[in-house]
């Protein structure tokens, strides 16, 4: 089992199909394994162990991921957004290295201790000539296939180790085999180092779909791409999926007739916006996939069918699952326990903790994270209702306590975004003398929203208990969020707290 299994299953099954395009350049699927080849015998010859790659998406990402696959090395796309020192601080993690780079960074690179630098334009050059070489790769399913830097928050970045038995094991239980059309087209706009970009591919690939990537996101651009590439998938975060919310709000229809499937995922999505999507997508369906990097992507969906349900019920436990991300897919389990471990029936709030074969759960050089009964601990908090949909209250790690009543800032979230002048918000504890934390809120309201701090309070207090109620409410334009859609609690408590100053 190998990531190269995929795409040599599709040269073969779809080979003058279109596989991946970038602007006015593309490449279809017999290319991409020729490309593929050639970047192998360049890689293997540089004397390298991992391919890393420092760039927006293009048709390098592709071609680095699976020319790594056929040379048996792990493959680490980078952060782009990382300043040079941050660079070197994670090359010297996967060193020696053959980095391919936009040729602007380069430059700036090519002095990096440990790493073999090339520019993009060079990379592909090369990989689009030539013959292809012999079919060579390992089929060992425990060879490290991908390296993914977690983002940092709680320390200092760490590689989260994709094996290639967990990544085929993920597009083997979640994707059909030639199940596109020649016709359909996946927009991609995450960035290449997130999982979902990752997933995008290997998950398009296998199925037959062609890539249409958008290498920086934008709204009004990926609207343009969408309609001018008649894209029929696509996944966003859910800042994006506002975003695009926000420009359609004025235009009559969505004018995405082509449009099939559009799931998000990544970071809370706001009740609000799903539920104005789905009006204004009226053909499309919307599926929220929940997962990790260290799962190799999607562990939880809530399907269409289950959106759907949700929006036009008129009982409040299905009317809530649209706020859920789902039921777990085939083949994973879920848990939720509580600090001792021990397992917590529905509606109990705990840490997820979650098994299966796609589950990894380690970091490189700092081993597994898997407890001896096969599950991984996600650091997630959340709860499972009766019918088994996974509700989501924030990261474990985010708990206030106050006066040792331990409350999840995500709890308080929803019941503010219910507030019809809310349009986004969060909730961090800060230091308080007399109880070790307060509840602070920070609140974004609509564009034609009114609302005070104490009518907010009064509001969450109706349905949650005083201890919970915000203590502090700041009204702020918009919310800190990373690239990937989830917000930054760390900058919102500092600048609460006047730390950030």
């Amino acid at each position: 089992m190998n990531l190269m299994m995929l795409l040599e299953m599709a040269a073969g099954a779809f080979g003058d199909r279109t596989a991946v395009r970038n602007g006015e350049d593309s490449l279809t699927y017999s290319e991409l394994f020729a490309a593929a080849g050639n970047a192998a015998v360049e890689i293997r010859a540089s004397g390298a162990s991992r391919v890393a790659l420092l760039d927006v998406s293009s048709l390098a990402v592709p071609v680095a991921l699976f020319g790594s696959a056929w040379a048996g090395v792990p493959f680490a796309p980078l952060n782009y957004r990382l300043t040079a020192e941050e660079v070197e601080r994670l090359v010297a993690q996967i060193s020696p290295c053959f980095l391919v780079a936009s040729s602007e960074r380069v430059p700036d690179l090519v002095a990096t201790e440990g790493a073999h630098v090339v520019a993009r334009e060079d990379f592909l050059g090369g990989a689009r000539q030539g013959e292809v070489p012999a079919t060579d790769w390992g089929m060992d399913p425990d060879e490290i296939a991908i390296l993914l830097f977690t983002s940092g928050t709680t320390g200092p970045p760490k590689a989260a180790v994709l094996r290639h038995k967990h990544l085929v094991s993920y597009i083997l239980g979640s994707v059909e085999f030639m199940s596109a059309d020649e016709s359909d087209a996946a927009l991609m706009s995450v960035p290449p180092y997130h999982i979902a970009g990752m997933a995008a591919v290997a998950s398009s690939v296998y199925s037959g779909r062609r890539i249409v990537q958008l290498p920086n996101f934008d709204a009004e651009a990926w609207l343009k791409l969408a309609r001018g590439e008649k894209v029929s998938h696509a996944f966003v975060v859910p800042t994006m999926l506002a975003r695009i919310v926000e420009i359609l709000e004025g235009e009559i229809g969505a004018d995405l007739s082509q449009l099939r499937a559009l799931s998000y995922g990544g970071g809370k999505m706001p009740h609000s916006v799903i539920e104005h999507a789905m009006r204004l997508f009226p053909s499309t369906d919307f599926t929220n996939a929940y997962g990790l990097t260290e799962t190799s992507s999607t562990l939880t969906v809530l399907t269409p069918n289950d959106h759907r349900e949700a929006a036009a019920s008129e009982e409040a436990t299905v009317r809530r699952r649209l706020s859920s991300v789902g039921q777990s897919l085939p083949g994973v389990e879920i848990e939720i326990r509580d600090e001792a471990g021990q397992a917590l029936p529905a509606g109990e709030h705990g840490e997820i903790h979650v098994r299966g074969d796609q589950v990894s759960g380690e970091y490189l050089g700092k081993g597994s994270r898997v407890l001896e009964d096969g599950f991984f601990p996600t650091r997630d908090g959340g709860w499972l209702d009766e019918g088994g949909y996974l509700f989501l209250t924030g990261r474990v790690d985010d708990i206030i306590v106050r006066g040792g009543e331990n409350m999840s800032p995500g709890e308080i979230e929803d019941v503010l975004l219910e507030h019809a002048a809310v349009a986004d918000c969060c909730v961090v504890g800060v230091p308080d003398e007399q109880w070790g934390e307060a509840v602070a809120a920070v609140v974004v309201l609509h564009g034609e929203g009114q609302a005070e701090a104490e009518e907010l309070r009064s509001f969450a207090r109706q349905q949650l208990r005083s201890s919970r109620t915000p203590e502090q409410i700041e009204f702020w334009p918009e919310l800190p969020y990373n690239e990937t859609g989830k917000v930054l609690r760390r900058v919102v408590r500092a600048k609460l707290t006047g730390e950030g100053d």
